[in-house]
């Protein structure tokens, strides 16, 4: 299982793999792309069972990433 910290969506542990879970929800499919502060990947919501976007950030730091991901959310 991988984790990704809820508060800023940093890995926690290695890049997600095709297959594998991530925080026991979803389930990730592809990778969609990658850029400067992370990778998308298609997913699966397993509680609500549909198809997500998940991005997972790269070991960043600071309150501009967390800015970034607010802004993103919504």
């Amino acid at each position: 299982k991988i984790r990704v910290d809820a508060a800023d969506g940093r890995c926690l542990e290695e890049a997600p793999v095709i297959g594998s879970t991530l925080n026991e929800r979803f389930r990730i499919e592809k990778e969609l792309g990658q850029g400067g502060m992370g990778a998308v990947y298609r997913a699966t919501d397993l509680v609500l069972g549909r198809t997500v976007a998940v991005k997972v950030l790269k070991e960043l730091a600071g309150q501009e990433v967390g800015r970034k991901v607010r802004l993103e959310a919504q």
